[in-house]
C-alpha cells in the first residue's frame, strides 16, 4: 500500500513544485501578515468600550464595526482570488497591505460610528481579504510534502497574537488614546506590504480565457474571462461542492464556544475570571494542535480527508458536552473539555485548507479559496445567531451547543460523501484542462446556447 501511494505522491510533488526552499521565507511572512490580519481583528474588542464612550452609541451599534470587518474579509475573498489569477499575487497583497493600514489610519480621524464603518469595516476589511487568501495559496504552492505542517505554524500566529496583542493595544490606548492607538496599528499593518513584496512573482502563461472574436461577442467573451479569474466553474463539480458544504457545515457551529462559552461559564455559577479562563486554556491549546496536527497529517499516516473527519467529529462531540460538563458544577471538568475542544478545533483548521489542492488541483487552488471562504462565511455568520436564539428561547446554553455541536458532525457526515473517501489512498490530482480545451469546451456550450447551425454542424464535425 505504501508503494502504491508514494509513486502518485512523487509525481505530484514535481508537478505541484518545490517542498521548502524560499517557501520558508513565504511562511514567515505568512505568519506575520496572519497576525496583523486576524490576530488584528480579534483583539479590536480593547476599543469596544472606548468607542462606546466617546461616540455615546449602543453596544449593538458598535458591534457592526468588527463585524462589517470580518463580513468584508470574507466576501472580497473571491475578488483577491481573481486578482491574482488576473495579475500576480505580490501586487494584491501589497495592495491589500496598503489598504488595511490606510482604513485604519484613517478610523483614527473618525468623527462618527459611520466613519468607522466605512475605514475599519469596508476599506480595512478590503485589504485584508486581498491578503489572506492570496498569502495562503502562494504558502501551499511552495509545498508539498510540509504543506499541512506549514499551515499549521503559519497559523499558530493567530493565537499568539491574540495573547501579545490584547495588552499591547490596552497599553496603546491607555497612553496615547484610541486615535492614538489606531494610528499606530495602522502603521504597523503597512508591514504587510514588505510581506507581499517577498512573493516571488512567476512567469504567467496566457489569459486563461483566449478571446474569440469571430464566434462570440465582446460581452460574452468578458464575462467568460471573468468566469475563469475566478473559478466558478468549479460550483459546477461535485468534489467541490460537496466539500464546500461540509466547511460550512462546521463553520455554522465552529465560532459558537468563541462567543458563548464565556457567558456560559458565568450562567453556571463560575466567576468572571474563571469564565475568562476557561476561553484562554481552550486558546492556548488551539495554538498546539494547529502545530501537531499539521506534523502528524505529513508523517502521511493516514489520508489528509479522513484526519479532517476526525477532528471535526471530536469538534462536534466536545462542543456538546461543553454544557454536560458544567452540569454537576465541576469546574475542573468544564475547563478539561474546554482544552480538548481547543485542540481538536485548531488542529482541524489547517487541514481544512490543505485538502483543497487535493480536491480541484493547485492550478485553481486559489480561485477555490476564495469561493471557499466566501459561501463558508454565510454559515458563520448565521450559527451565532441561531446560538443566541436557542439561548433566549430555552433560558439556558444546553440546546445551543447541542445545535452547534451537531453542526460539524453533520459535516463529518457530507465529507463521507466525497468521491473515493473510502479509499486508503488519495486518487490523482485532478489535472486542469488545456487552454485550447477548455476554450473549445466553452465555445461549445455558447454556440449551443444560441443556437448556431452553423457553429452545430462544425461540432458534429469535429
Amino acid at each position: 500500500m505504501t508503494k502504491v501511494k508514494s509513486n502518485p505522491e512523487s509525481r505530484s510533488e514535481e508537478v505541484e513544485g518545490p517542498d521548502g526552499g524560499w517557501g520558508w521565507v513565504l511562511l514567515a511572512a505568512l505568519f506575520v501578515s496572519t497576525s496583523l490580519v486576524f490576530g488584528l481583528m480579534r483583539s479590536l474588542g480593547v476599543f469596544f468600550v472606548e468607542f462606546v464612550q466617546y461616540f455615546e452609541e449602543s453596544s449593538q451599534a458598535v458591534s457592526w464595526i468588527s463585524s462589517t470587518g470580518l463580513a468584508a474579509q470574507q466576501f472580497f475573498s473571491p475578488l483577491g482570488a481573481a486578482l491574482c489569477n488576473a495579475y500576480n499575487a505580490r501586487l494584491v497583497v501589497m495592495t491589500g497591505g496598503f489598504l488595511a493600514g490606510l482604513g485604519l489610519i484613517l478610523a483614527s480621524q473618525a468623527t462618527c460610528l459611520a466613519h468607522l464603518y466605512l475605514t475599519m469595516g469596508v476599506i480595512s476589511g478590503l485589504g485584508w481579504g486581498l491578503v489572506f487568501t492570496p498569502m495562503v495559496a502562494t504558502v501551499m504552492a511552495n509545498f508539498t510534502r510540509r504543506r499541512t505542517l506549514a499551515l499549521g505554524l503559519a497559523f499558530s500566529s493567530i493565537g499568539l497574537s491574540s495573547f501579545a496583542f490584547n495588552p499591547l493595544f490596552q497599553l496603546l490606548v491607555e497612553m496615547y488614546a484610541w486615535r492614538g492607538a489606531l494610528l499606530i496599528l495602522g502603521g504597523l499593518s503597512l508591514n504587510i506590504v514588505a510581506c507581499g513584496a517577498l512573493i516571488r512573482p512567476k512567469q504567467r502563461s496566457e489569459a486563461p480565457a483566449k478571446v474569440d472574436p469571430d464566434s462570440r461577442s465582446s460581452c460574452v467573451a468578458q464575462l467568460q474571462r471573468v468566469s475563469s479569474y475566478l473559478e466558478l466553474s468549479l460550483l459546477f463539480e461535485r468534489p467541490y461542492v460537496t466539500y464546500t458544504l461540509a466547511i460550512s457545515l462546521l463553520n455554522a457551529g465552529y465560532f459558537v464556544p468563541y462567543f458563548h462559552l464565556v457567558a456560559h461559564s458565568r450562567q453556571a455559577g463560575f466567576s468572571e475570571y474563571q469564565a475568562a479562563f476557561v476561553m484562554s486554556a481552550a486558546g492556548a491549546t488551539d495554538i498546539l494542535g494547529r502545530v501537531v496536527s499539521g506534523w502528524f497529517a505529513d508523517l502521511r499516516h493516514f489520508r489528509l480527508i479522513h484526519l479532517l473527519s476526525l477532528w471535526t467529529a471530536l469538534a462536534g462531540v466536545f462542543i456538546m458536552l461543553l454544557p454536560v460538563s458544567s452540569l454537576s458544577g465541576s469546574y475542573v471538568a468544564l475547563v478539561v473539555i474546554s482544552l480538548l475542544y481547543g485542540f481538536c478545533s485548531g488542529a482541524l483548521t489547517s487541514l481544512a485548507f490543505a485538502v483543497v489542492p487535493l480536491i480541484v488541483g493547485v492550478e485553481r487552488m486559489m480561485g477555490a479559496l476564495g469561493l471557499l471562504q466566501l459561501i463558508e462565511s454565510s454559515a458563520g455568520l448565521l450559527g451565532t445567531p441561531l446560538s443566541g436564539l436557542l439561548k433566549d428561547i430555552t433560558g439556558n446554553y444546553m440546546a445551543s451547543f447541542m445545535v452547534a455541536g451537531s453542526f460539524p458532525i453533520l459535516g463529518t457526515l457530507t465529507m463521507a460523501t466525497l468521491p473515493h473517501y473510502f479509499s486508503c489512498t488519495d486518487p490523482p490530482p485532478p489535472q486542469r484542462r488545456s487552454l485550447d480545451d477548455k476554450d473549445k469546451g466553452l465555445n461549445s456550450e455558447l454556440e449551443q446556447m444560441n443556437s448556431l447551425p452553423s457553429d452545430t454542424s462544425n461540432r458534429s464535425a469535429e
